[in-house]
């Protein structure tokens, strides 16, 4: 018997029907040889195979990566193929940073409820540890025309004329805002000051991360949600022996001169890898393929900050929490669970700050405050400080871990939030 499907949606229903993840791994881990296409395909191929979907052609495949070779331009039509899926199922290769994972989800559900397509799957997978490096221009074009030069000599001579050991320094890509030269850690530095986030604050609400995140695994809540993959069953990142005395030992990250430094190691999320992968279908669809909902993708926002005038660059959220609550005419009671992505834990703490200030609401918002968010709803199985942080994998894994947890509970609401770089924010709405 199929979910009864939620009320106030544009275009026809669109049901969470599975999803798996890899399990994260810390950088330079055990993944640390593997690419983005391969950590993608290790995630859909299982799925498509619990699924029951060899060989069958769905409406789309949306996957995406923030870090990514040349190679992997058209990353998702290559997941697609390793898959297992007909080749006749097309893929959508898009990136919003930290939203990827969440964005082809939306991007596929919005295809679902128009109803070009019955079905797709949407997901993300990043890998730090394969970082491709950028050439110096001068060697790029040196080594290209050698290429083209004829017989050794000339070849030897097109690299050596002009040459500069300078051209021998490759660029790597750095988590740096192009308009600020300036991190996302110490954006979030900047935040955390200007809300008065304390240290402490946020070493409780990393523990925190840990010990819940911990409890699921142990419980056995992650189980059905992961895909081992090259010889990894587990989240590699948990440390379930932390406490606050080892985080509160651990010195600044971002801000290490001035004394007031509060973001360290072990309250920002780790560079990690890994990939996490969701099914999507219209109700029809699922009714035919004997699937049951876990939830219903109700809607989603995406909201942007100009964080060049002074706005906190990783504040968007809010703006698109207030939009999409407005939307639905629900408040933050109406909400029964909350999965916030653990950038740092001092975004989240920001988050919480904004969305319970009456001065900032009516100033950005133009609407009073929504008001406090209770913690007992906020990441109850731990989120990204714990679980890691592959960027593009963050957004469907999100996906999946509200889902499960709403299927769990047998009835309610969930809200995601995750920000991203560029000053973004993105948000779903998801029913029981």
């Amino acid at each position: 018997m199929t979910a009864a499907a939620p009320s106030r949606r544009i275009g026809q229903p669109v049901a969470i029907l599975d999803g798996l993840r890899t399990p994260f791994a810390r950088q330079f881990g055990h993944y640390a040889e593997c690419s983005v296409a391969d950590l993608g395909a290790a995630c859909v191929a299982p799925l498509v195979g619990r699924t029951g979907l060899e060989r069958a052609v769905l409406g789309e495949l949306a996957f995406g990566a923030v870090i990514r070779h040349a190679r992997d331009w058209n990353l998702a039509r290559e997941v697609v193929l390793r898959s297992g899926l007909s080749a006749q199922t097309p893929g959508l290769t898009l990136q919003r940073a930290c939203g990827t994972g969440l964005d082809a989800a939306i991007a596929v559900a919005n295809k679902i409820a128009l109803g070009q397509i019955s079905a797709g799957i949407a997901g993300g997978a990043d890998s730090t540890s394969e970082v491709p490096l950028v050439l110096d221009a001068r060697l790029n074009q040196r080594l290209l025309a050698m290429a083209r030069a004829r017989g050794l000599g000339a070849k030897l001579a097109t690299l050596l004329r002009g040459f500069r050991f300078a051209e021998l320094k490759p660029e790597s890509p750095a988590v740096r805002e192009a308009r600020t030269g300036r991190s996302m850690g110490e954006h979030c530095e900047d935040m955390a000051k200007a809300w008065r986030i304390s240290r402490e604050a946020q070493d409780q609400l990393a523990l925190a991360s840990h010990q819940r995140a911990a409890a699921a695994h142990e419980r056995g809540f992650f189980a059905s949600q992961l895909a081992p993959a090259f010889g990894l069953a587990r989240d590699a990142l948990l440390r379930p022996d932390t406490s606050l005395d080892k985080l509160s030992a651990l010195k600044p990250a971002f801000d290490r001169k001035s004394g007031y430094g509060t973001l360290t190691a072990g309250n920002s999320s780790a560079l990690s890898d890994g990939a996490a992968a969701v099914l999507l279908g219209s109700e029809s669809y699922a009714r035919e393929r004997g699937l049951q909902p876990l939830a219903w993708l109700v809607d989603a926002r995406v909201s942007a900050v100009d964080f060049e005038a002074g706005e906190g660059l990783l504040m968007a959220p809010v703006a698109a929490i207030a939009q999409l609550l407005d939307a639905h005419r629900l408040t933050l009671d109406d909400i029964d669970l909350f999965e916030i992505h653990e950038a740092f834990a001092a975004q989240v703490l920001c988050t919480l700050a904004a969305l319970e200030d009456g001065d900032w609401c009516a100033k950005r918002l133009n609407r009073a405050a929504p008001g406090r968010i209770d913690p007992a709803r906020l990441n109850p199985v731990g989120s990204s400080l714990a679980l890691g942080h592959p960027f593009a994998a963050t957004g469907a894994r999100l996906l999946i871990t509200a889902a499960r947890q709403l299927a769990e509970r047998g009835g309610g609401r969930a809200l995601l939030s995750l920000c991203t770089a560029g000053g973004m924010g993105v948000v779903a709405l998801l029913e029981a």
